[in-house]
């Protein structure tokens, strides 16, 4: 069934072998609060950054699936780091892998009529609505291996 292909995609490009490179898992393991604090030159987002802001999108797609109307995530699009500590580092890293099980779990108890629903509300485009939950899926999954690579890339050059 398709949507158990789509959970099983999702727990690959998050902790398993996904055929693109490393795991969200792999990319992010080792790297220190500092490191993912520090802005690199340009003004670009931190690699903390981009684990929240992945975090948030994840919510907001299971949410979009269990029914509630399309939205920004609850913490917006770009949550604040806070102060960056080894004990918040860790915090940010979990939730971020909580959020995405808890996708899958969703994805994994949907019938595949399901997936050709759309998304409810219609107001943006910009935010991804009027979209079915299929397309919606395959885009966090899309959002989640994007920023993983800006993650890599900003692992490399930033030591």
């Amino acid at each position: 069934m398709e949507t158990i292909e789509i959970a099983e995609l999702i727990e690959r490009v998050m902790a398993g072998d996904p055929w693109h490179g490393p795991s969200v898992r792999a990319v992010i393991d080792e790297i220190g609060p500092e490191q993912a604090a520090r802005r690199p030159p340009g003004g670009a987002h931190s690699i903390w950054e981009l684990v929240l802001h992945m975090t948030g999108w994840t919510r907001e797609v299971t949410a979009r699936l269990r029914g509630r109307p399309a939205q920004e995530p609850e913490g917006g699009d770009w949550p604040e780091t806070g102060e960056p500590t080894l004990e918040r580092w860790r915090a940010a890293q979990a939730d971020l892998f909580a959020a995405h099980r808890e996708l899958i779990a969703v994805v994994r108890r949907l019938d595949a009529a399901a997936l050709s629903r759309p998304v409810a509300d219609f107001r943006d485009n910009a935010l991804g609505v009027g979209l079915s939950h299929y397309l919606t899926l395959h885009g966090v999954v899309h959002h989640t291996v994007y920023h993983a690579g800006q993650i890599a890339l900003l692992r490399r050059a930033l030591g």
